[in-house]
């Protein structure tokens, strides 16, 4: 053999990882799936026929409302049409998806318009005139319709934790109530503000936001409690805006924290049910309910028993208010019967 013999360098073949070797690890697919289920899903904002265009005329007709009569929420109504997770989503992206957003928020925002006015205009004097009257029309109404709402945790599973949510949700609107009757030094002024008290009505405008996306609060109730709503109410007057044109900057701070509170609270919620549907629901359940009890001890209401207890019960006012609210408590749990039919909900709902 040559010694020059060119040389043979044998590499050996790459390892094998052995058969029982454990592979590299992956993310869980539970948590995979989890990520996703927390995802908001994206709902379908398209009005599919007049008749679903009317509802949410009809929604935002309740939400302008409730501005004006203490205990009512358009909320409720969102819940009953199955447009509540619609209406949050809505607000929460109307930044960024304005387009798709604004088309199914329009028929809402005209009946707000036209729901804030007739209160305005037309139930704030009712209730000047037949206070209890009106008042149990609307308890009725919000009553009858609380089913649509006990629906969403029907079939959930009653753990301490979720009864906890429920009484801590019905305790709510009645301390609020209670703070409103009983606690309120009577009414403020808007005259004479300084900076202090723009950033409260900036506050109270962010408040007044979450009363209208979160069932069984009421922005009524709140302003009350604050000693703001009959002020607010009587500002709205041509010759007091000429007296006192500061009155618009206090418009300017509550407008600019509603709108901020319903983007911002509307998105926060759409996020919590996509997580914790089922707890949250729990606390709105207590919310609605509390809201309805609480519309027969209010202010406005704790006005009209005083004067009972001054001059005599108004035997009209009472049997009226009494009439209208067997009759309203019957009409919405009747449409709510409807809708599960509709919904194709269990016989047993039905």
């Amino acid at each position: 053999m040559s010694e020059h013999q060119d040389e043979i360098i044998v590499t050996p073949p790459p390892e094998e990882p052995p058969r029982n070797a454990p592979e590299e690890p992956k993310a869980p697919k539970a948590q995979t799936e989890d990520a996703e289920q927390e995802k908001p899903a994206e709902p379908d904002l398209k009005y599919k026929n007049p008749k679903e265009v009317a509802k949410g005329g009809v929604l935002g007709f309740f939400i302008g409302l409730a501005v004006i009569v203490p205990g009512v929420s358009g909320s409720t109504v969102a819940i009953i049409f199955k447009l509540y997770d619609k209406l949050l989503y809505a607000l929460g992206n109307i930044v960024k998806q304005f387009k798709k957003c604004a088309k199914f928020l329009l028929p809402i925002a005209i009946g707000l318009v036209i729901g804030f006015a007739l209160g305005f205009l037309a139930i704030q004097k009712l209730i000047d005139v037949a206070p209890f009257t009106i008042i149990g029309l609307f308890a009725g109404l919000m009553l009858g319709a609380f089913p649509a709402v006990y629906d969403e945790v029907r079939t959930e599973k009653k753990t301490p934790l979720r009864l906890g949510l429920f009484l801590l949700g019905l305790a709510v609107p009645v301390a609020i109530a209670l703070l409103s009757t009983l606690l309120t030094e009577g009414a403020q002024s808007l005259e004479g503000l300084n900076a202090g008290h723009y950033i409260l009505f900036l506050l109270l405008g962010y408040l007044v936001a979450v009363t209208q996306v979160v069932p069984g609060l009421s922005a009524t109730a709140l302003l009350m409690a604050f000693g703001y709503f009959s002020p607010i109410v009587e500002s709205v007057h041509l010759s007091y805006w000429q007296e006192n044109p500061a009155v618009f900057g206090v418009y300017a701070c509550l407008g600019v924290g509603f709108l901020v509170g319903l983007v911002t609270v509307s998105k926060l919620l759409t996020q919590l049910f996509a997580r914790r549907r089922a707890a949250a629901f729990f606390a709105i359940a207590g919310l609605s309910l509390g809201s309805a009890v609480t519309m027969f001890f209010n202010p406005d209401v704790f006005a009209v028993y005083t004067g009972w207890a001054e001059s005599g019960v108004n035997a009209l006012d009472l049997s009226l208010g009494l009439v209208l609210f067997v009759l309203g408590l019957v009409v919405a749990y009747l449409f709510v019967r409807y809708e599960r039919k509709k919904s194709g909900a269990p016989k047993m709902l039905q």
